[in-house]
């Protein structure tokens, strides 16, 4: 990638994804049953999720959609496998969403079409294609982590969610683009570069998950799995207009995912749906959440579902502004959207600030000196990556300068208490409500930084950051466009445990918001 800093004028041009063999994709023409499975499925998904415009052809339709497509006959997996990787081969190579291709995407949609034939069906997913972030390990697909010591690793095991996802009958078709170990709000490392949002190419697509979200919102896939360890699933849905959702602490399980389960940040730790629908999430949380018996600090703790939810009566926080990061007017004007379409649906409105809420960075950061870098130079070191080709700046300066691993007890057991007391303060005011809107951060998408540099302050995430750090669910769904013509999300938050309320909340923000229509594919030509 060039080193020059991109502007308004420029338009970078993105590598070519990693371990992305033309030999590997399919060169044969779309099947032409592809156009009447298209019309059918507008129709269906018009019916079965109110959507006041389908989305424009099938390659947008929801996760479900999909699947009840390949269920009822009327789409084959083959077909739709095809489809998106014919997609990936024209149009990733101006966004870098997609790193690798698994080698059996098409034998294994085959024999999902074979067994859907002879009357077997795998589960809800059955034979749908999905994209997996590169930071989890898929047996058999390249997963790098984005750190160069693992540029050819290959692992033996899926990580848990991968091998719920399969057991479901989703197909792997490939690996989404993520910054190094998913410490960056840009989605960048040196081995495949800088992934750009749909949108506009000079833009960022937020990180971690901006591989996600782009290929998501760019239509190479049906659905991917983010993580989020300070807004990695809601920054890149902010920006790239599509919906994510980070559950509740211990929901999802981190088994083979990069940051193992048990570091020093393990509770600010989560995975999570990213996706076009709401519908979508809770269909593919449903799948991935829940003890695997290896990460110990996942629950056994059932959820409602969203349809249960009755939104008249629910007491609603709206914070406009942290105190932290002030948001732009669109931004702003965004939530305040969302704020009256609440209103009107009978939720009892509310602006108020969260008390603890203005710490929310300085409690974040304050992992890192008293020894979160440690865990990450043990990564690096496991990795095979030498610290001077770690992609991020920051934390090859910090750690440089943090010199030695000895930390005083007392500063741990400061940052501890500190922690804890934030955490306490913030839940004591949130009983007060039901759920809460807000900012998913100060502003809309950016442009893309420097290399190894953050594309935002830090400040300006801890709109997100706040319930990584208090463990509540917290989803994004799209609010509006801003003047750039990238997306402006809303964030919806609620209490430990009570996903089915934010899902609710965003399911009914979702129908009376812009739907997702995808970007301008002619952006992406090459």
């Amino acid at each position: 990638m060039p080193h020059a800093r991109r502007n308004e004028h420029t338009t970078p041009t993105a590598p070519r994804s990693g371990g992305v063999s033309r030999r590997a994709i399919v060169q044969s023409a779309i099947v032409p049953a592809i156009t009447l499975a298209a019309r059918q499925a507008h129709s269906k998904a018009n019916e079965s999720t109110n959507m006041a415009s389908p989305p424009r052809t099938l390659p947008y339709l929801p996760t479900s959609a999909q699947a009840e497509l390949i269920r009822n006959g009327d789409l084959s997996s083959e077909e739709l496998v095809r489809l998106y990787l014919e997609r990936i081969e024209r149009f990733n190579p101006r966004l870098n969403a997609v790193v690798a291709l698994a080698e059996d995407a098409l034998e294994r949609a085959r024999e999902a079409d074979a067994a859907l034939a002879d009357g077997r069906s795998a589960g809800p997913l059955h034979g749908v294609p999905m994209t997996i972030k590169d930071c989890f390990d898929t047996a058999g697909t390249v997963s790098t982590w984005g750190t160069i010591g693992r540029r050819d690793f290959v692992p033996a095991a899926d990580a848990t969610v991968v091998a719920r996802l399969k057991a479901a009958g989703a197909i792997l078709l490939g690996k989404t683009n993520t910054p190094e170990f998913t410490l960056s709000f840009e989605t960048y490392n040196r081995i495949h570069g800088f992934t750009n949002n749909p949108y506009a190419l000079e833009r960022s697509p937020g990180g971690s998950s901006g591989g996600a979200a782009a290929a998501i919102a760019a239509g190479l896939t049906s659905f991917d799995i983010g993580t989020d360890y300070g807004g990695s699933i809601r920054v890149p849905s902010h920006a790239c207009g599509t919906v994510g959702l980070k559950p509740t602490s211990g929901s999802v399980p981190r088994t083979g995912l990069c940051l193992p389960p048990g570091m020093l940040t393990d509770s600010v730790s989560h995975a999570g749906p990213m996706a076009r629908t709401v519908a979508d999430l809770e269909l593919i949380l449903s799948v991935i959440r829940g003890p695997d018996g290896v990460d110990t600090r996942i629950q056994p703790v059932p959820v409602a579902s969203s349809e249960a939810v009755r939104l008249a009566g629910l007491r609603c926080a709206v914070m406009i502004d942290n105190g932290v990061a002030a948001p732009d007017a669109e931004t702003v004007a965004a939530v305040e959207e969302a704020e009256a379409i609440l209103a009107g649906a009978g939720l009892a409105m509310r602006r108020d600030r969260l008390d603890g809420i203005t710490e929310t960075s300085e409690v974040g950061s304050g992992f890192w000196p008293v020894g979160a870098h440690a865990g990450v130079r043990k990564l690096l070191d496991e990795a095979g990556t030498d610290i001077e080709d770690y992609a991020n700046n920051w934390f090859r300066w910090f750690a440089k300068a943090a010199g030695n691993n000895a930390i005083p007890a007392d500063a741990l057991i400061g940052q501890l208490a500190r922690f804890e007391d934030y955490r306490r303060r913030m839940q004591r005011h949130m009983a007060r409500y039901d759920v809460l809107i807000s900012p998913v951060n100060a502003h809309p998408a950016p442009l893309h930084p420097e290399p190894g540099d953050s594309p935002f302050p830090s400040e300006d995430a801890s709109y997100t950051e706040a319930y990584d750090l208090t463990g509540w669910p917290a989803g994004v769904v799209r609010g509006g466009t801003a003047g750039s013509g990238v997306p402006i999300g809303v964030q919806v938050v609620a209490n430990p445990w009570r996903d089915d309320i934010v899902l609710a909340v965003m399911r009914h923000l979702e129908a009376a918001l812009p739907r997702f229509e995808g970007p301008d594919e002619a952006l992406w030509e090459a």
